[in-house]
């Protein structure tokens, strides 16, 4: 389900670099409009977004209203996909938005989700490179359980395996040896847990 505004966009032909840089906000904050609601958005802009969109201050609100309305009647949601994260060595976890992904509405109303995209060959055969994870937002996890996590600034996906005097951050491909890091290791090299793998999205 498009938004008014990302279906006017489309209609124009304009991106949404053009909207953000005519307005004066970047394309995460357009991205976000055009997913979610602009009623708290300033009246500046709002005139700004109706010039560039050719309507008037008025249409885009009552159309985006209608818009929110449907969308609240909606049995999903529309969850970000936040970069890439890394089924190998880590990589840099990206605050960028790159996409979206659909999960049931029931899924988020205690819990904040995001989706991440995996990289490398360390979660094979099982998760590979370019399949998509969704991540409940939790800074712990139950031994043995698929989990995002952040090492020295890096992020990871992993199964963790939790020990008296620290934890292991295992891979399913053999190939990799498992990390084994001590309650101390795990403050000096900032160890953090982002968050439980509760669905892996198959990509072909």
């Amino acid at each position: 389900m498009d938004s008014f505004i990302k279906t006017r966009r489309k209609e124009l032909g304009i991106t949404l670099e053009d909207i953000g840089k005519y307005v004066g906000v970047s394309k995460a904050t357009v991205q976000r409009w055009e997913t979610g609601s602009i009623s708290n958005m300033r009246r500046d802009r709002i005139k700004k977004l109706s010039e560039i969109l050719k309507v008037s201050p008025e249409m885009l609100l009552a159309e985006e209203a209608a818009t929110a309305e449907e969308y609240a009647e909606s049995a999903t949601v529309k969850i970000p996909v936040i970069g890439t994260v890394a089924a190998g060595l880590p990589v840099a976890a990206q605050e960028d938005i790159t996409g979206w992904e659909e999960v049931p509405r029931e899924w988020v109303k205690n819990d904040t989700l995001f989706a991440l995209k995996l990289k490398g060959d360390s979660m094979e055969p099982r998760m590979a490179a370019g399949d998509i994870v969704i991540v409940k937002q939790q800074s712990d996890v139950d031994s043995g359980e698929i989990a995002i996590v952040m090492v020295d600034g890096e992020a990871t996906c992993k199964k963790v395996v939790k020990h008296s005097d620290g934890l292991v951050l295992i891979s399913n491909n053999s190939k990799y040896e498992p990390m084994f890091f001590t309650r101390r290791d795990a403050e000096e090299k900032n160890i953090v847990i982002l968050g439980r793998v509760i669905e892996l999205r198959v990509k072909f």
